[in-house]
């Protein structure tokens, strides 16, 4: 029997899988947290979820609790970020990266990047519900969705979301997403987005 080497984990990957750091044991009711994000959706596939206390007064994030209902890619990759933002200014935490964190694992198959990406926005998610109650509202940065094809309301998040589980030229981005069947006129800009997040998400520079 033959296998992929692109599935093929690293010794990093591994070992935060089978050992994950400062998973949260228990109700949250039990860990005093000051943020808490989510992202995912257990129904459909990985669902994360993320707490984060913070040193009021530096802005510092001084500790990092989790949930992860998934794969080996997805608990690693909770599992090492939770590591690296102790320490780290909100700021700092704020633009840890998808690649910060697949570099801290020694690289990710490409099926399994999505892991890594998920694992970003709850930590987002988890950063702007702090500022959210704890009075920081106007420091909150909104993601929200750019309209694509307004013919079929695909946003710039679907193309994302497409192009980590395997989309790389217009006709595959078509199949998933329905994209530019109507009129057509998007499939231009439709380019130029799919092509950015093939650059941010796989590039290896």
């Amino acid at each position: 029997m033959s296998f992929d080497s692109n599935w093929l984990y690293s010794d990093a990957v591994k070992q935060h899988f089978m050992q994950p750091k400062n998973i949260l044991m228990g109700k949250e009711d039990q860990f005093k947290f000051d943020g808490k994000g989510m992202t995912g959706n257990i129904k459909c596939g990985d669902q994360m979820l993320l707490y984060i206390v913070v040193d009021h007064e530096k802005q510092i994030i001084t500790d990092c609790k989790w949930q992860t209902y998934g794969c080996a890619s997805a608990i690693a990759s909770t599992s090492v970020m939770s590591e690296m933002v102790k320490g780290l200014t909100l700021d700092e935490a704020y633009n840890l990266s998808p690649k910060d964190v697949a570099k801290e694992l020694g690289g990710l198959p490409d099926n399994k990047v999505h892991c890594s990406v998920l694992g970003d926005k709850a930590l987002r998610a988890a950063i702007n519900n702090y500022y959210a109650t704890h009075g920081l509202s106007s420091k909150i940065v909104s993601n929200e969705a750019t309209t694509i094809c307004f013919c079929l309301e695909v946003t710039d998040h679907d193309i994302e979301e497409a192009v980590l589980e395997g989309a790389r030229d217009l006709n595959r981005l078509q199949e998933m997403t329905k994209i530019g069947t109507s009129c057509g006129e998007c499939m231009e800009n439709a380019q130029i987005v799919m092509d950015g997040y093939v650059t941010e998400h796989f590039s290896k520079n």
